[in-house]
């Protein structure tokens, strides 16, 4: 839909101006922390498009060609709200390859709120992702992800690609989201020695029918370098997209699965999101706090969310999910042109799931279980289980050895005088388990052990007007795989974090029911991996600030500075990139591809 001729516009934002005139003040505790920005107070407004950029390390195949590339999907998402996904049939490129890089390119072509998205291939998700919000003279973006892991996918033929992305059009937001989705194929040993470089890429060990004899060395337990055989999906029936609504702590995704006999190992990969009114779910005070100054939202329920995994009702594994950012968050301006840490390309969530082979190779149905426990409203979950099967096709022989119920432990202090207060919660769970699996490989223990603590401090203060909030989260996993003689065939450590500070002052405004608000806003990544040959670092920071008035949930002006510090030292080199932007224009953009060893240490 073309936008409105300036007259009309003019008249729709006098007429939006009115209506929230005529509406009750909302005070800060009662804000979603979200808001429009189709009040046209870029700078640039009436330009060309803009570009929205995520600040990534590039992938490592891009130094290389591609020998094969294949748009599988170009669709408009215009009114798509309550229609099924967008789909296309994908086939399997007849080229050799052993890498694969999943693209999407997207436009949009006048003013629109941020939205959700997500593709599928037979059901099994392959991207999580939200899209920009788009002002009047619209934007245009750009995604890649590594998607080798999926392989047991996409060497089929045949098979539907779904796209979900639900957006809706009306007078003011009219713009349509455009996306492009294109597979690049790459073959890391022929392309990278014919244009002379040195990359040191693993080829896919599934595909190189390598991994029988790597199983007597030391292997990668990372996903991407040794792919499951199969992979089945637990998901919704995508009629809606192949995700799951979880609207309540006691809703559960459940999902009856019988597994080959001949499984060796499994892996549980979880996509999930929040929503609605838990979107910004690491800033909801408690149900009391709101009922007893009598608020009417539903933005409540406290701040901890955790995402647990089960198996027949027994936990398996569990983390706090990491708090990504829309961009209609905190404060859009703040968006505009830089994405927050993750929003283009959310992170997914992976359990080790071989101790309890023991259990589930008996040939019988068994129920694999998502649970948000304390969610409100809501929550979008779906999941992948990635299963690796002995090409002898023997029955494999499993049994566990430790089950340790994890133990949690969380206290939550709450104490506020009418619309002044302050809520703590610290929270901690402790897994552990252990199992054997004999195989044609041989016999191989695996042992899990996983870490969680989480902190949140929300205070109120000068009668509600303004609020901080601290968060702290830690996850410590170890993963190690030993022969019956005890000698390590695997490994894999992961360590993150990811600290968040946030603090919203309403000012009153400049009237009676248009606010100033002061946004400030500290968040990062860190992620710390060591498997069997390789380790990586990462440190992803952005710190941001500004002020926006605003009517209801629409921004009439203001102003934003965000400064993104972004390094990630591992096997392929140390790559670092200072990305600054004030008021919608990158002001600094300075990458380094080869780091200081100072810096890299």
């Amino acid at each position: 839909m073309p936008p409105p001729p300036p007259p009309l516009l003019l008249l729709l934002h006098v007429f939006f101006l009115f209506r929230a005139i005529l509406a009750d003040p909302v005070l800060v505790e009662q804000e979603n922390i979200r808001f429009s920005t189709h009040q046209e107070n870029r700078l640039s407004s009436g330009g060309p498009p803009v570009e929205h950029i995520a600040v990534v390390r590039p992938l490592p195949t891009e130094k290389l060609t591609p020998v094969s590339i294949q748009r599988v999907l170009s669709h408009a998402f215009g009114h798509t709200v309550g229609l099924p996904p967008a789909t296309a049939t994908y086939y399997a490129p007849s080229c050799s390859w052993n890498r694969a890089v999943l693209e999407i390119a997207g436009h949009c072509n006048g003013t629109q709120y941020d939205r959700i998205g997500g593709a599928w291939l037979s059901g099994v998700e392959l991207i999580r992702t939200s899209t920009p919000q788009s002002r009047s003279e619209g934007t245009f973006w750009k995604v890649r992800k590594d998607i080798t892991r999926y392989q047991y996918l996409l060497r089929q033929t045949n098979i539907t690609l779904s796209v979900m992305l639900e957006n809706s059009i009306d007078l003011i937001h009219y713009g349509s989201y455009f996306l492009n989705i294109t597979f690049l194929y790459y073959d890391t040993q022929t392309t990278a020695a014919a244009a002379k470089i040195s990359l040191p890429l693993l080829p896919a060990a599934a595909a190189a029918g390598k991994l029988e004899d790597d199983m007597n060395k030391h292997i990668s337990l990372v996903l991407d370098e040794y792919p499951a055989d199969i992979i089945i999906p637990i998901c919704s029936t995508g009629e809606h997209g192949f995700w799951f609504k979880i609207n309540t702590g006691l809703d559960s995704v459940i999902q009856g699965i019988t597994i080959p006999r001949n499984t060796y190992r499994a892996v549980i990969e979880v996509y999930v999101s929040p929503h609605g009114d838990d979107e910004t779910w690491f800033a909801n005070p408690p149900d009391s706090y709101l009922d007893m100054n009598g608020l009417p939202t539903n933005r409540g329920h406290g701040a901890y969310r955790e995402l647990v995994v089960k198996i027949n009702n027994n936990v398996v594994g569990s983390t706090i999910p990491f708090p990504v950012i829309y961009g209609g968050g905190v404060n859009p301006l703040f968006w505009d042109p830089l994405a927050a840490i993750k929003s283009f390309d959310f992170p997914t969530y992976e359990f080790e799931l071989t101790p309890f082979l023991g259990m589930l190779l008996d040939g019988r149905n068994h129920y694999y279980g998502l649970n948000i426990p304390d969610a409100i409203g809501y929550w979008l979950a779906d999941a992948n289980l990635h299963i690796w099967l002995d090409k002898s096709g023997q029955q494999v022989l499993a049994g566990p050895i430790k089950y340790k119920n994890p133990s949690t432990c969380i206290e939550r202090e709450y104490k506020f005088e009418q619309r002044e207060g302050k809520f703590e919660i610290e929270g901690e769970r402790k897994s552990e388990w252990s199992g054997w699996v004999n195989s044609s490989l041989g016999n191989y223990t695996t042992q899990v052990t996983r870490k969680l603590e989480f902190e949140n401090t929300i205070e109120y203060k000068s009668n509600g007007a303004e609020k901080e909030v601290d968060q702290e989260v830690k996850i410590e996993s170890q993963i190690r795989v030993k022969t019956k003689s005890g000698d390590s065939v695997a490994k894999l450590d992961v360590e993150s974090k990811f600290p968040l500070k946030m603090r919203i002052i309403d000012n009153d405004g400049s009237g009676e029911h248009s606010r100033l608000l002061t946004t400030k806003l500290e968040q990062s990544l860190e992620v710390n991996q060591k498997d069997s040959g390789y380790s990586s670092k990462l440190r992803d920071s952005q710190e941001c600030s500004g002020w926006m008035f605003v009517l209801g949930r629409d921004v009439l002006s203001g102003s934003a500075s965000v400064e993104q510090s972004y390094k990630l030292d591992d096997r392929f080199g140390c790559y670092s990139r200072k990305v600054e932007s004030e008021r919608g224009v990158i002001q600094t953009n300075l990458s380094i591809l080869l780091c200081s060893q100072a810096n890299a240490a």
